[in-house]
């Protein structure tokens, strides 16, 4: 008996899998509105961070939801700024203008140590934003 031959849809994922980037490599999205005061200084903020701790190991992908707004639901964007770090698994969110560097830093889990599956506790916790996703869930019904 011949073994199975993998289909596209597996090859493609075996592809993507193989060519992931390295588990010290950061992959971040950040979900801005417009060019407000508040989404200026959190790129501002987000980048310092990023060329200071992650230098050579992150990309960065700013998306305006104005410009975008395909993605709000997509990624489950609530409010904005939030920082969306896709690598290294687990995915975590950071909502705020990031001007805190050691929360921002604890919720990238780069200064501490810890492994990515230790979320920090505070605002930023998978309770909190699952209260804030069904508050929004509510008022969406009404």
């Amino acid at each position: 008996m011949m073994p199975p031959v993998p289909d596209d849809d597996a090859r493609a994922f075996e592809d993507a899998i193989a060519a992931e980037p390295g588990a010290d490599h950061y992959s971040l999205r950040l979900f801005v509105t417009g060019n407000t005061p508040r989404s200026t200084q959190a790129i501002r903020n987000v980048r310092k961070i990023c060329e200071e701790e992650l230098k050579g190991r992150y990309d960065l992908a700013v998306i305006d939801i104005y410009q975008h707004p395909e993605h709000v639901k997509q990624e489950q964007i609530v409010v904005t700024p939030t920082l969306v770090r896709k690598r290294p698994l687990p995915c975590r969110k950071i909502i705020g203008d990031l001007s805190d560097t050691k929360r921002l830093l604890e919720g990238l889990i780069i200064s501490d140590g810890k492994s990515p599956a230790e979320p920090p506790a505070g605002p930023t916790s998978g309770a909190a934003l699952k209260a804030l996703g069904a508050a929004l869930k509510r008022d969406d019904a009404h």
